[in-house]
């Protein structure tokens, strides 16, 4: 069983939950950009959360199957085809062999996902299915599909939960054009001045077209540094530090310009300072952001985090009910 890539769209790549444990060593988590979408994908098709998907991003590919198959579309709405006819989202899609699925206009948000029955069956590399492009590894020969590359597709998995027809309306995400993300501040927040820091948590910010899986830059009033004397091997400029680790959805503000949000693909270290951190709860919402969403970030305790962590795995396990 195989999906042949008629046209590649836009930078679609196979992803899964992501590849743990090498951060330190330099190589990202990786996976979906919005985990919760791409889980919901996984459900209606029979999945575990574990099986590989197609990342999409603003324009999609066109697919065609070799077999019967089941597959779902999840994340930003956009309009799904089957052979040229309209087909719902966020619900089962059963495709006759040669049927072929396509897409028309993203309507919101950037990343879309197409489940299949099965998963993506690629090779795992360090645990994971996930594509890191610049690295080369993972997913379909370590980048973003082309035209005439063959994705071999899985066994469906035996059905252990109550068939899911279609996402309930409850359950879907939104895709609004203003939006609050939760922060958590620090490491580097002190060397920020008093109105630089007002501003970053205080006013608000506008997400440009320069956003990719690495991490994604607001327009905005700008968050100034401290001028002061710069520490032993850390550059000139106040943003600058001694190279330090990141976090995954930290937030730095090269030169007290642009504040960029770190995002899956993300290096792990550097010489930035990082103002804030993106809690993990909240991670998913850059997916869903279109150049132009209006951002403000709201700082929070680690134990709001907590409680909004609990709160997004609560409601995982509602659709794996």
């Amino acid at each position: 069983m195989s999906l042949e890539i008629v046209n590649p769209g836009l930078a679609t790549t196979v992803q899964d939950r992501g590849r743990f444990g090498y951060y330190r060593f330099g190589i990202p988590q990786g996976g979906a950009m919005d985990e919760y979408a791409a889980a919901l994908g996984n459900r209606l098709v029979g999945n575990t959360p574990d099986e590989a998907v197609l990342e999409c991003t603003y324009l999609g590919p066109q697919l065609r199957t070799s077999e019967d198959v089941v597959v779902a579309v999840t994340g930003a709405p956009v309009d799904v085809l089957v052979n040229g006819a309209p087909a719902p989202q966020n619900a089962r899609i059963a495709l006759a062999a040669g049927d072929t699925l396509s897409f028309g206009v993203i309507k919101g948000g950037t990343k879309f996902f197409v489940s299949v029955a099965g998963g993506i069956d690629v090779p795992e590399v360090l645990g994971s299915r996930s594509t890191y492009p610049i690295g080369k590894m993972g997913g379909f020969e370590g980048r973003a599909v082309q035209a005439g590359d063959e994705l071999p597709v899985g066994a469906p998995l035996p059905e252990t939960l109550p068939r899911l027809e279609a996402v309930p309306e409850e359950l879907l995400p939104s895709y609004d054009r203003e939006v609050s993300v939760r922060v958590m501040l620090g490491l580097y927040d002190h060397k920020l001045t008093d109105q630089g820091l007002e501003n970053l948590i205080g006013a608000e910010w506008t997400l440009t077209p320069v956003a990719d899986r690495m991490g994604l830059r607001f327009d905005g009033p700008g968050a100034e540094w401290k001028r002061e004397e710069q520490p032993f091997g850390a550059g000139q400029d106040p943003s600058n530090i001694t190279d330090a680790g990141y976090a995954v959805g930290s937030i730095q503000i090269p030169g007290g310009t642009q504040p960029i949000v770190l995002h899956r693909d993300a290096v792990s270290g550097g010489g930035y300072a990082q103002a804030a951190t993106v809690i993990s709860a909240d991670m998913d919402l850059f997916a869903r952001m279109a150049p132009g969403t209006r951002v403000r970030f709201v700082p929070v305790t680690m134990e709001e985090a907590l409680a909004a962590r609990a709160e997004r795995r609560e409601r995982l396990a509602r659709v794996w009910s």
